[in-house]
């Protein structure tokens, strides 16, 4: 029989507790909190009530604010990843032309959104969609062309928050999509060309198909991420503008920064920890599922 080594409980111990504090127990708290109706108005007499809140996401004026921001948070995550993929795989695709020479240049100059702090570039995005002094706008009156409501339009202002989205996002995506590239073995090519294809043929049988099933986990970890992106949101418009019939969400807010106004603004815990259940649940699924789907558990082939 062999000898356990105990010793190396003690070495790990650190982690197991720090993870049971600072993960385990947050959320089995956020889980208690969705069946209560712990809020302003029931401080110190809250009591357990099942499902009711949940039943009031689906089924009471909760479900106004629940279903619009849902469906404005899978669009948001859906076009920011996928505008963010996209432009990052056809930049990647130029840049691995080996007839360009300064392939490297552009490549380094490209991740700079990637490299700068990300609160500094959100601000200085806040600043540019700006509707009064804004630079975007400033440039588009150089050129004749009437200023854009970026803050105060529910449209525009969902636009500009997708464009600062797919901006930041792009170099990832560049060096996911280029390091890919690198991984296609060129004898495909060669056989292609042999075999009289020209070059959208070869990059719509090989390279398209070889890139995304390498690189579908993490565009899919990319759609958990923007799906729960309360930063980008809350720093550029703080969710706004005001959506008529609603206080707990404006036109832009996703359910990151729903739950986070629900909590700080009017102290509706109950809501806010069923909102966050329900968030974690969604993400959580069509993460295991598409991950599922693009074999990313599978070990190897039998």
């Amino acid at each position: 029989m062999r000898k356990i080594n105990k010793s190396a409980y003690v070495w790990i111990a650190p982690m197991i507790v720090s993870i049971i504090v600072f993960t385990l127990l947050p959320i089995a708290y956020t889980v208690f909190l969705s069946f209560t109706n712990y809020n302003m108005f029931h401080m110190d007499d809250y009591e357990v009530i099942g499902f009711a809140n949940y039943a009031a996401v689906f089924g009471s004026s909760l479900a106004k604010v629940f279903l619009p921001v849902l469906g404005w948070t899978v669009c948001f995550a859906l076009l920011s990843t996928a505008g963010a993929y996209f432009m990052g795989m056809g930049l990647a695709v130029l840049l691995n032309n080996p007839h360009m020479p300064e392939a490297r240049f552009y490549r380094s100059l490209l991740i700079v959104p990637w490299a700068l702090p990300a609160t500094i570039a959100i601000l200085s995005w806040q600043g540019l969609l700006n509707e009064q002094y804004g630079g975007i706008n400033w440039l588009l009156s150089v050129f004749g062309l009437g200023g854009v409501p970026w803050m105060t339009d529910p449209f525009w202002a969902r636009a500009g928050i997708i464009i600062v989205n797919v901006w930041l996002g792009f170099p990832y995506m560049l060096n996911v999509c280029h390091g890919g590239l690198q991984a296609i073995e060129k004898t495909l090519y060669e056989a292609a060309k042999i075999d009289g294809a020209t070059g959208w043929q070869c990059f719509r049988t090989i390279t398209f198909p070889l890139l995304v099933r390498l690189s579908l986990p993490l565009v899919v970890s990319s759609f958990a991420s923007n799906f729960n992106n309360f930063g980008n949101i809350y720093m550029i418009t703080q969710g706004g503008p005001a959506r008529v019939g609603s206080q707990f969400a404006g036109s832009t807010d996703i359910l990151a920064s729903t739950i986070y106004k629900m909590t700080t603004w009017s102290n509706r815990y109950e809501w806010s920890a069923t909102l966050s259940v329900l968030s974690f649940l969604l993400v959580g699924t069509f993460t295991l599922i598409n991950l599922n789907l693009s074999g990313a558990f599978r070990s190897g082939e039998t």
